[in-house]
């Protein structure tokens, strides 16, 4: 039998309902995705109910213990929705990184922090720099720790300088500022322990000048250099540059 109304057909052999959909379908089920909605499944139900074999009747016991289980996955369902929609909001302000295929097959990994969160029905976004990208499409989510890591200031190369205070010469290292909230636009130098002179060290474009002049007051020797980066939490590298002071006339035992 069939039944335009409900969207559905079905015959009856030996009491067994033989379901198939229609090319009708309802309003509450979506075309070709292969979900069975709340009302398709109360529908068939019903259909169940109206075609059962009189002389075999199903008992109510089984169609209450269908209408349970359908209504346990249901809630199992929207439980699953509601803690995929807390997740979401969770990582705002998180650092994410998403995969993303567009239509030529091309895959492309966007990334940044999470801005803000859009719910539209079932839809999930998250925007990151004023573009939408689906949860689903969600890659990795970046540890606080290892994006501060990428983020700080740093010294790649390792500098081995040579100052000779008879004859002194213009140092030059270069340095990484870091970026986003670690950035920083200035350094200061400590050289074996004493702070040097602020006018003798300039910062510019990544580049660490430290002007002549700058350590006539060391006895000669090797001097660790501590490169202190004026971001919020001060990051300090400590054995990526060495000074060694020569020719100096200063005793290192009066210093």
């Amino acid at each position: 039998m069939a039944d335009a109304k409900m969207g559905l057909t079905a015959d009856v052999t030996n009491g067994v309902l033989n379901y198939a959909a229609s090319e009708e379908t309802t309003s509450t089920e979506k075309k070709g995705s292969g979900e069975l909605g709340k009302d398709a499944f109360l529908q068939l139900l019903v259909c169940q109910m109206q075609n059962q074999d009189p002389l075999e009747p199903s008992s109510d016991t089984e169609f209450v213990s269908q209408l349970a289980q359908f209504s346990s996955l249901e809630q199992l369902q929207n439980l699953s929705g509601e803690q995929e929609k807390a997740q979401a909001f969770s990582l705002v302000g998180r650092h994410v990184i998403f995969q993303v295929t567009d239509t030529n097959g091309k895959t492309t990994y966007p990334e940044g922090p999470v801005d803000f969160v859009n719910m539209s029905g079932k839809d999930i976004k998250l925007n990151i720099g004023g573009q939408f990208y689906d949860y689903k499409d969600l890659y990795m989510v970046v540890d606080d720790v290892y994006e501060m890591q990428q983020s700080i200031p740093g010294i790649e190369q390792t500098y081995d300088f040579t100052y000779n205070v008879k004859a002194p010469e213009r140092m030059r290292f270069n340095v990484n500022l870091g970026k986003d909230d670690y950035k920083a636009g200035d350094v200061a130098l400590v050289v074996g322990g004493q702070a040097v002179d602020g006018q003798f060290v300039s910062c510019k474009d990544g580049t660490v000048t430290v002007e002549a002049g700058a350590l006539d007051g060391f006895a000669n020797g090797e001097y660790p250099v501590s490169v202190v980066f004026n971001n919020k939490i001060y990051t300090t590298v400590n054995d990526k540059v060495t000074i060694t002071v020569v020719n100096s006339e200063i005793d290192s035992e009066s210093i």
